[in-house]
């Protein structure tokens, strides 16, 4: 089975629309781009787990010629505002060869997806499926586990999702998938010890004040503590709100003050703020050696398809 990673990026997308911050100018250098986050999963059938505005890019650049199912975590435009790209599956097909794309989200949701695309249900593009948390449901190969993630208050039906695949071999593969979130107010026994875990990483170092609700790597590492995932981790979501010393744009409305920056425990220093994959990847590497954490961590970007 293959998980792709169709975007990696917050809301806005990176490097940022008007952003001269050193992220969206250090990324522009590199050509680097980060499209919202989005998930692929393939193995008989194909799972599309949250469709951004992104979607007709992410989907055309990896030739998805269908789709059997979609999860969408939350109500915010970057995760469900793609939907309408998928009516170019029921164009393109002849009469009678097209079956509505089921598409699994809360009830709350559901109500505010209705209400910008309710045409797509008349025209049976889609046919939503209400799932309530802590139920498990299936569709296919599929067995979906919606555990409720905190938010905030704009964001009532936003869940992650645990996601079992049991292929034609009978090997059985989890995945969870926490979405935007700030908390897991209850964590259900159910998560522990999945084979994967992608999870928000939006900041580097949790900020004074999370107004948007997020997750920085800093908090994480208690979630991936509590979850023990057994064969690896992936972050996703990644931001540009981290404040960098010596950045001129650090004054912007994007930019957060950390609450206490993630240090080194062998010389008391903090890490420095990524502004790149590269970079990432090389941050995160060093914490998981410092603290000598037993878990595998990829910072996923744009593109990157790994066979679970």
């Amino acid at each position: 089975m293959e998980l792709t990673f169709l975007g990696t990026g917050g809301a806005w997308g990176l490097p940022e629309l008007a952003c001269d911050c050193m992220t969206c100018k250090t990324m522009r250098a590199k050509q680097e781009k980060r499209t919202r986050t989005s998930l692929l999963l393939k193995s008989k059938n194909t799972l599309l787990i949250d469709c951004g505005p992104d979607a007709r890019e992410q989907l055309t650049r990896h030739g998805v010629s269908h789709i059997d199912a979609v999860f969408i975590s939350h109500e915010h435009n970057d995760h469900y505002i793609g939907l309408d790209e998928l009516f170019a599956y029921l164009r393109n097909r002849p009469d009678g060869a097209f079956e509505s794309i089921p598409v699994f989200l809360t009830d709350p949701t559901c109500r505010v997806v209705r209400q910008r695309f309710a045409y797509l249900e008349d025209m049976k593009v889609i046919k939503n499926e209400i799932v309530q948390p802590g139920v498990w449901f299936r569709i296919k190969e599929f067995e979906g586990f919606p555990f409720h993630t905190d938010h905030g208050s704009f964001a009532k039906g936003s869940v992650g999702f645990l996601v079992k695949v049991t292929e034609n071999t009978g090997r059985t593969t989890s995945l969870v998938y926490t979405s935007d979130f700030k908390d897991i107010p209850e964590m259900p026994e159910e998560l522990v010890a999945p084979d994967y875990l992608v999870i928000q990483s939006f900041w580097l170092n949790e900020p004074m004040q999370n107004r948007p609700s997020h997750m920085s790597f800093q908090k994480a590492l208690s979630f991936i503590g509590a979850i023990r995932p057994r064969k690896g981790v992936y972050l996703v979501h990644m931001g540009d709100a981290d404040m960098i010393p010596g950045d001129p744009a650090n004054h912007y409305k994007k930019k957060y003050e950390p609450a206490d920056p993630l240090k080194s425990p062998l010389n008391g220093e903090p890490y420095p703020i990524p502004m790149n994959q590269e970079q990432w990847q090389e941050t995160v590497n060093r914490i998981v050696s410092d603290y000598n954490l037993p878990y595998d961590v990829t910072v996923a970007c744009d593109g990157l398809t790994v066979s679970i």
